[in-house]
């Protein structure tokens, strides 16, 4: 696999503005992504994993250029989104698309499946009438489906062919990078892994760069070359998905693994809770974000955010003791320092 970045984010922050919380009061504001900068190589599958409200789907959005972010760069495929004007940025997005979480909502009840699939190729004017209807007929049957689903309506079919249809539509123009929010969570549990694997397939077959986001670690595991973890906005970890597993740098990402199902009776206490309540993003604490919830905070974690820096073994955390953290004897002494 190639290393050459085809996503590079640098800085990238979304601050919505929400009004007054009553007459005469400040203005509010909410910092939905905070200063997120990474590189997703080329070909690569990037997990991007938090719980629900971090900011993983603002960052998907602003990825996908369906809105601009507050401050930061961004390149896509070595272009800059920002930087292109209307008819340059419509070229632009045949190289990346979506996978949305909700099967049903994100298809138009009005069109067949067939339609749905076939629209994209007709707004790019990707052939003649008679070569689109033979590449939709290769893509239902690339994803699964047969021309018994195409002809029906998205009412008429279950939550994972609807899945299949919305893949389908996203593969349909070949992009070089997908994102899929939370491609499996509306599933039943006995259709997920199918679609995992369909997606797990698709991304080998075509060489896509994936950012696969979940709040699912076990989901994260089975598809992701690397992790990217997130919290009140922030990346806080990101490395290779074996290192993380096997030895999480920053507190918030045991928090994350702790609540992983283990199929062994020892794995049922290994359980690393935080402590307190998830703060407002409209309130984030001073310093580091996690240091409420964190039994190794200090007074430095209170008066200074920690950057994103990288550890011997390659990893990158946001933590001021991750040395500490990540060793057993070193982890005493800072309990009892």
């Amino acid at each position: 696999m190639s290393r050459e970045p085809h996503l590079s984010l640098n800085g990238i922050s979304k601050t919505y503005a929400l009004g007054r919380a009553r007459f005469g009061s400040a203005p509010r504001f909410l910092r939905a992504v905070n200063d997120v900068s990474l590189d997703v190589a080329r070909g690569e599958t990037l997990g991007l994993v938090g719980e629900s409200g971090c900011g993983k789907s603002s960052l998907a959005r602003l990825i996908l250029q369906l809105e601009q972010p507050s401050s930061g760069t961004m390149t896509i495929d070595g272009l800059d989104p920002a930087k292109l004007d209307a008819k340059a940025l419509k070229a632009a997005r045949r190289g990346f698309q979506m996978i949305f979480q909700d099967p049903y909502a994100s298809l138009n009840p009005r069109m067949s499946a067939r339609a749905i699939i076939a629209e994209a190729l007709v707004n790019y004017r990707a052939g003649t009438a008679a070569e689109i209807g033979r590449r939709v007929e290769r893509l239902a049957a690339q994803v699964g489906l047969s021309g018994f689903h195409l002809d029906r309506y998205p009412h008429e079919l279950s939550g994972g062919q609807c899945q299949r249809i919305g893949i389908a539509r996203a593969i349909a123009l070949n992009p070089g990078l997908i994102v899929a929010d939370e491609p499996v969570s509306a599933l039943d549990v006995s259709i997920q892994a199918q679609i995992l694997n369909l997606i797990v397939r698709l991304q080998a077959e075509m060489g896509l760069t994936l950012i696969f986001i979940s709040h699912d670690l076990s989901v994260v595991a089975h598809v992701a070359d690397r992790v990217a973890v997130m919290y009140l906005g922030r990346i806080v970890e990101i490395g290779e998905t074996a290192k993380l597993f096997a030895g999480p740098a920053h507190p918030y990402t045991r928090v994350l693994l702790s609540a992983v199902p283990r199929p062994t009776p020892e794995g049922r206490h290994r359980r690393s809770a935080a402590t307190g309540e998830l703060p407002s993003p409209l309130d984030p604490p001073s310093g580091c974000p996690f240091r409420t919830r964190c039994r190794f905070a200090d007074t430095r974690c209170a008066g200074e955010v920690p950057d994103l820096r990288t550890l011997a073994d390659g990893r990158q955390v946001a933590c001021h003791h991750a040395e500490a953290i990540d060793h057993p004897r070193k982890t005493d002494e800072l309990h009892h320092a």
